[in-house]
C-alpha cells in the first residue's frame, strides 16, 4: 500500500508547479496583527516586530505581486501549460499501474518500481523546464525583495526612534505581549513612505546580492591565488 501510495503521490504534478512558481525561501510571511490606529507602540523601550510580515504588506510588495502577474503572464501561462502536458504524459503510467496491479498473479512491486522510474524521469525533466521557464520570475521576485530590504533597515530604525524603543525583539521571542509592544505599523508606515514602488523587471545581467557577493568572494580568491 505505501508503493501504491507512492506511485499516486508522484502522479501529482502540482507539487512541481508549486514549487518553481513559489517565490525564493526569502518569501515574507503573512501579516500578524498589527497595533488599532493610534496605539502606542513599545513599552519601557521595548517592542516587538514581525519584520517579514511588514513587508509582506508594504504598499511596494503588494503591487509588485499584481504587476508581476501582468509583466510575466507569458512565463506564467507557459509554466501552466507545461504542467498541463506533464500531467497528460504521468495519467496513462498511472492508469496503466493501476489496471495492473489488479491482475492475478501481479507482482506489484515490480510494477511499482516500473512505474514510479517513468514518472521520476519525466517529472524531473518538466521541473528543470519549469524552472527554466519561470528564471525571469524568479528574478523579478529577488530583485523585488533587495529593494523592498534595502529600504527597511531604515524603516526600523526611524519607527524605533519615533516610538523612544531601544530594544526590539522578534514575535517568535515572544511568549505572550498586548498590542503596546507591537511596532508593526509605525514601521510598515515609515517603509511605504520610503518606498511606495519599486521596480519588477530587473536590468539586464543582474544578480541576487548573494550570488553577486559569492562572484566577489571567488574573484578576490583568485585573485589572491594568482598574486602568490
Amino acid at each position: 500500500m505505501k508503493t501504491f501510495a507512492k506511485i499516486i503521490a508522484l502522479a501529482a504534478l502540482a507539487g512541481i508547479s508549486q514549487a518553481a512558481l513559489a517565490a525564493p525561501a526569502a518569501k515574507p510571511a503573512a501579516a500578524a496583527p498589527a497595533p488599532a490606529a493610534g496605539a502606542s507602540a513599545g513599552v519601557n523601550g521595548v517592542a516587538v516586530a514581525n519584520l517579514d510580515a511588514v513587508v509582506a504588506n508594504s504598499l511596494a510588495f503588494k503591487k509588485a505581486q499584481a504587476d508581476r502577474e501582468v509583466t510575466y503572464k507569458a512565463q506564467l501561462d507557459a509554466a501552466k501549460a507545461k504542467e498541463a502536458a506533464l500531467n497528460a504524459q504521468i495519467k496513462p503510467i498511472v492508469d496503466k499501474f493501476q489496471k495492473d496491479r489488479a491482475a492475478p498473479g501481479a507482482n506489484v512491486n515490480a510494477l511499482a518500481a516500473a512505474a514510479q522510474q517513468q514518472v521520476q524521469q519525466i517529472q524531473e525533466q518538466g521541473k528543470a523546464e519549469i524552472e527554466k521557464i519561470v528564471e525571469p520570475v524568479r528574478l523579478s521576485d529577488a530583485y523585488v525583495l533587495e529593494q523592498i530590504m534595502d529600504k527597511r533597515a531604515t524603516a526600523v530604525q526611524t519607527a524605533m526612534s519615533k516610538a523612544g524603543v531601544t530594544l526590539l525583539l522578534n514575535p517568535e521571542a515572544i511568549l505572550a505581549a498586548t498590542n503596546a509592544y507591537n511596532l508593526n505599523q509605525q514601521i510598515l508606515t515609515e517603509l511605504n513612505t520610503a518606498l511606495p514602488t519599486v521596480q519588477i523587471v530587473p536590468p539586464a545581467g543582474w544578480q541576487p546580492r548573494e550570488a553577486r557577493e559569492a562572484a566577489a568572494q571567488q574573484q578576490q580568491q583568485a585573485s589572491s591565488g594568482q598574486g602568490r
